[in-house]
């Protein structure tokens, strides 16, 4: 409850309900705060592939073009180093590569300070996509929040940031 006023249920609310008429001793905070953000994480994951769609690219893609251009110029990285921020196996990381550098967003080029190594660079086409993605993206996240006010959002913000740091397992 907020302020005193009701909030509106919610399908969450519904699956309380339910464990507490059947295992009552149960403490059901944790369910009640885990799954709102699952079902937030993937109402959002929804509007995201619908805000990228019209750029031609996937979150995933978007989260690579993302990650060369959030380097700075020049725009590149190692495949291995992409991987790493991505958190991906790098057969994943070779498949989104391939994709995107087919689609002429992204190229790879022989890294000049490693024989073996290659670097993955943003292409003008590639630049050009990822500015406008991103600002279809942020817009997207801009008209959720826009029913909290801004010292909500900064208080939501502050709580999962404290809520993510307890949960990061050590040396991450």
């Amino acid at each position: 409850m907020n302020e005193g006023r009701q909030q509106p249920n919610d399908p969450v609310d519904a699956i309380i309900g339910q464990w507490a008429a059947v295992r009552p001793d149960l403490d059901t905070r944790a369910m009640e705060v885990f799954g709102r953000i699952h079902r937030l994480s993937r109402t959002m994951g929804d509007r995201m592939e619908k805000a990228y769609e019209p750029y031609g690219v996937s979150r995933g893609e978007f989260d690579v073009l993302a990650t060369l251009r959030r380097s700075g110029e020049p725009y590149t990285l190692s495949p291995r180093r992409l991987s790493a921020t991505l958190m991906l196996t790098t057969g994943g990381m070779t498949g989104r590569l391939d994709k995107l550098e087919r689609a002429g967003l992204l190229r790879r080029s022989p890294d000049p300070h490693d024989r073996r190594g290659l670097q993955v660079t943003l292409t003008e086409k590639g630049l050009d996509v990822i500015d406008r993605a991103v600002g279809a993206g942020l817009a997207a996240q801009t008209e959720a929040l826009s029913h909290l006010d801004d010292e909500k959002a900064g208080q939501l913000a502050g709580l999962l940031r404290e809520l993510l740091a307890g949960t990061r397992e050590p040396g991450i």
